[in-house]
């Protein structure tokens, strides 16, 4: 019997989620798993997936976009649905992205701008209405250092 999806919430504060995302998804790939990447619309999506390309002068992250040829082969797949089609581990939840259903997940990812009133506001609601479902959840935020520590 598979395990609950875990849901992670990561409260950026310090860092913006181009910073963030990229070393995450490194993170997941090397553990092993595919991701999706959910945006909230197509130019959110078109911005992520050039950032990918050039996050770092040495290297980049295997990545495409739903509707690309072969995305099901794509280890990180970046989508405005709520499809997995290329059977992803690991789900990150972007710009207040509908949350979806998780089950096909190991683990999701909340990512939210901390400076964000209104994201601030959304994360919070989407996180009592995750525990009064009894989820699994987590809470992240960054030290001081930029450092990232399991608050929750």
């Amino acid at each position: 019997m598979k395990a609950r999806t875990e849901i992670w919430f990561y409260h950026l504060e310090r860092s913006s989620l181009d910073d963030v995302l990229p070393g995450l998804l490194e993170k997941t790939l090397d553990r092993g798993w595919r991701a999706v990447v959910r945006a909230s619309d197509g130019d959110r999506a078109a911005r992520i997936d050039e950032r990918l390309w050039t996050y770092r002068d040495d290297a980049f992250l295997p990545h495409g976009r739903s509707g690309d040829p072969h995305a099901e082969r794509q280890p990180i797949l970046i989508t405005e649905s709520q499809e997995n089609p290329n059977a992803a581990q690991a789900l990150f939840i972007v710009d207040g992205s509908e949350l979806g259903v998780t089950e096909a997940y190991d683990r999701c990812f909340i990512l939210f701008d901390g400076r964000d009133d209104t994201a601030l506001m959304g994360a919070r609601e989407r996180w009592k209405t995750l525990k009064a479902a009894g989820a699994d959840l987590a809470y992240w935020k960054q030290s001081p250092e930029g450092r990232w520590e399991k608050a929750a």
